[in-house]
Parts: structure tokens; sequence; C-alpha cells
């Protein structure tokens, strides 16, 4: 029996040079390779590269699919624009890490479901069309890992809610598979829920999707969100922040684009603005009281049941 494989890998700070891709080429000779991406499927067989060694070398964020039921997302992200402290209270056994290589943070978001194929269909009827993806299980190349990975310089500007997403999910793992983790886990309190959670970005809405997020569980956590602060004219702030920057910092920002080095002075750039206008990271205001796993769980077990009802009568 066949089984298949996806992997998608993306460099988004700076292109790979010649010589990385020829070595990224000697693990694959059958991958679509560019400066910029690398993507692969398999049906028999299996990569024969290191995933997390990849990503620490090479790109800034990866996918990988499989039909057994496994979802992964991996995001690289500069050490000085994340703070890995306000990561660790989102981190849950291999559902959700984060390690430091070098000079970057990586984040590892996955999801696992060997009883993918019957889920999906009833998961995808759930999902309103904005945050619905079409992730297939058993061919993960439909899956966009681009329409995911603005999560990155989501979080680089202290947004937490892809972390806080990615706590959620596993939990819905746990809600399907008690035996995912051990049996005091119920009584385990949320992280702090950042602002917004009920107006989420299109990429934290792909993310959602994509890791399996369970729709009722959302909206049972977004209940306790704070809202985010009033729309602004954020490009107006934007060009406020900028004028305010030094002349030759902003010339050396410049210049590094003229490198090649945009994705990464975009990440920069965001970090260095949000610090400008003196804004907290949307996630560590920790005062709110918190739910447990076993609360949370209970809750959006009540709003299925009401909102499956009318069906149910009918």
């Amino acid at each position: 029996m066949s089984e298949y494989q996806y992997y998608e890998f993306l460099a988004l700070d700076r292109p790979l040079t010649s010589a990385e891709q020829a070595e990224v080429r000697g693990l694959s000779t059958r991958a679509e390779l560019t400066a910029t991406s690398f993507t692969n499927h398999y049906e028999f067989g299996d990569f024969g590269g290191d995933p997390r060694q990849m990503m620490e070398r090479y790109y800034d964020a990866h996918l990988h699919v499989t039909d057994w039921g496994t979802r992964e997302v991996m995001l690289r992200l500069p050490k000085e624009l994340f703070d890995l402290g306000a990561a660790r209270e989102y981190l849950l056994d291999e559902q959700v890490e984060a390690w430091v290589s070098g000079e970057h943070i990586i984040l590892d978001l996955r999801s696992e479901d060997d009883e993918d194929d019957e889920d999906d269909e009833d998961d995808e009827d759930a999902w309103d069309g904005a945050g619905d993806q079409d992730v297939a299980p058993d061919r993960g190349g439909e899956v966009s890992l681009s329409a995911i990975a603005g999560v990155r310089g989501e979080l680089a500007s202290g947004d937490l809610r892809p972390l806080y997403l990615a706590w959620l999910s596993a939990v819905g793992t746990w809600e399907r598979d008690e035996d995912a983790f051990d049996d005091d886990f119920e009584a385990e309190p949320e992280p702090p829920v950042p602002a917004g959670l009920g107006s989420l970005t299109a990429s934290q809405q792909a993310l959602a999707g994509f890791l399996r997020l369970d729709p009722d569980l959302l909206a049972t956590a977004a209940e306790a969100a704070p809202e985010l602060t009033a729309t602004r004219d954020e490009l107006r702030e934007h060009a406020e922040s900028i004028a305010s920057l030094p002349g030759p910092e902003k010339d050396a920002l410049l210049l590094r684009v003229a490198r090649g080095e945009a994705g990464r002075v975009h990440l920069e750039l965001l970090h260095r603005l949000r610090e400008l206008r003196g804004e907290p990271e949307n996630g560590r205001d920790g005062a709110a009281a918190r739910r447990t796993v076993a609360e949370l769980l209970d809750a959006a077990a009540r709003r299925r049941q009401e909102r499956e009802a009318p069906a149910a009568a009918r």
C-alpha cells in the first residue's frame, strides 16, 4: 500500500545561494527547487533529508502533510525579534514545540489524526468560507504554505494568536484521543488569551483550518478574548513612525533590501515600529482568569450540541 507525503519549504528572509541550492539538491533529485522554495511529494519511499536541520540551515517556513494524518508547520524567526519566554506558555508536548538554533528560534506546530478522512468532511462544513482551506488530508500538494506563512510576520510583530491557536488545536486532539496527554491534563490552565481571537487574520484562519482546530472550541475560547484595539489608520501610523527613524538607520535598511534581504528587513521593521509605538505583545497580559482544559472542552461540547440541535430536531 502506497503512502503519500508532501514537503514544502520557503526561504523568506533571503534566497539560497547557488552553493546552498546544490546542498539541498543533494537531498532530493526529484524536488522542484528554486532559490526561495523546495517542494516534493512521495508515494513510495521517503524524503532523505531532515526537515529540522533544513529549517535550521536554509529555510524560514515548512509544511508537511501525510495521508496517515500528520499536518505540520515549522516557522523560523530571528531570535532578537521573537520572545521565546512568551512562547513557552503555549508549548505543549510534541504538538507545539520551540527551540533555539544559532540566531533563530524555530516553532514546530503539529496536528495528528489517523481518522482524518472522515473527520475533515465534517470540519470543513463547520468552518466559514473565509476560514476554510482546501487541505485535502491525503493530498498535501493542494495546501498552500504561502497562505499560512503570513503568521510568521504577525508573530514577529508581537501577535501571539498563532501560538494560542496551535495550543488550542492540541487541546482538541485530547478531546478526540484522551490518551494523547496525561490524565491530569484536563486540570491544566490555558495560556494567556490574546486579543482578537474572534477576528482572525487570513493567515491565522488558514493555520487554524490546517491544524484541524474545532470551530466550536475556537468560538468558546474567543469568548474570553479581549477585543482588538479600535481600528486605526495603520498606514498613517507606519508613516509617522518611519519618519521618526534616524536617517542612517533607514539607509542601512534600504541597502539590505537591495542586497536581497527584503524578507528579513520586513520582519525587523514591523518589530521596530511596534517598539516605537510602545505596543505590548498581544497575549502577554495574563491578568484575566484562565479556564482549565476541561472547562474549555465542556463549554465547546455544549456549544456544539446547541448548534446541532435544530438539525437533529428536523
